[in-house]
């Protein structure tokens, strides 16, 4: 399997910082989830129409790859027409650069709201499904909200029933929110699953923190290995959520702790 970290983890980096750390430590991509400032992807001015060429250009010289690209491309949301124009955006974007998933989100946040409108999250992933077809881009939804129940997830996999669409397993979140263990999240969806979200975190004080690998009580080891006794060769990244999180450790230290980790326990 291959191995990313996504740029939640620094915000303050630029693009040529990115870069390099991510070279230096060892990484094999890069999963990009905005740079600095600037949050929506096709925005970013490595990956404006007039830069692509160049951008792609400069991550074949450091023998990187783009995993995701990581929208907030709500499909819960009322305001349906903005959220489908965002996630042809981002379907596009990825086209372009030659990126083969986009992420969209079928709940707003970590824990469940059971007021998300399934049919509705259903309809539009799979309009993003037909755009993205053509693309050669897959749209993955994560499991997250609701959809971090893998039987709902499950459901909403079989409903749309489509070739173009996957599955974006955060490792977190069924543990955490519906305490379902890494062996049954993987078993009903392995069918499904294209790109991996690995971070860790303890419950404390009625809250979750989120802690450098190793440090919480996520099943992470007990993933990866299920993950590498499946032969799963596509990428598992860090989301290392700094941009939403200020207290937690710098992302030199923390992309640095994980990739050490990670290779430990995958053997190399």
């Amino acid at each position: 399997m291959k191995i990313s970290f996504s740029t939640l983890g620094c915000p303050e980096w630029p693009w040529k910082e990115i870069l390099v750390a991510a070279k230096d430590l060892g990484y094999d991509g890069i999963e990009i989830r905005g740079i600095e400032k600037e949050v929506y992807v096709p925005k970013l001015d490595p990956f404006l129409p007039e830069n692509i060429e160049s951008t792609k250009k400069e991550l074949k010289r450091t023998g990187l790859d783009i995993s995701c690209l990581t929208s907030s491309c709500f499909l819960f949301d009322e305001n349906q027409d903005r959220y489908l124009k965002e996630g042809k955006e981002y379907i596009d974007a990825a086209a372009n650069l030659g990126v083969p998933y986009i992420r969209v989100l079928g709940d707003r946040d970590p824990q469940p709201d059971q007021n998300v409108n399934k049919a509705q999250v259903a309809q539009m992933l799979l309009e993003l499904g037909n755009y993205a077809k053509d693309r050669q881009v897959t749209v993955l939804i994560e499991s997250n909200g609701v959809y971090a129940d893998s039987k709902v997830m499950l459901d909403l996999m079989l409903e749309v029933n489509h070739p173009w669409i996957g599955v974006l397993w955060d490792i977190h979140h069924p543990y955490r929110y519906y305490n379902e263990p890494v062996e049954e999240t993987y078993s009903r969806l392995k069918e499904y699953i294209r790109h991996v979200h690995i971070k860790d975190s303890i419950f404390l004080d009625g809250k979750n923190k989120y802690c450098l690998l190793g440090q919480g009580d996520i099943p992470v080891k007990q993933a990866l290995n299920i993950l590498k006794e499946a032969s799963y060769s596509n990428y598992i990244s860090l989301e290392w959520v700094k941009r939403w999180y200020y207290d937690l450790e710098e992302p030199a230290i923390a992309f640095s702790h994980f990739i050490n980790i990670v290779k430990e326990i995958l053997g190399g």
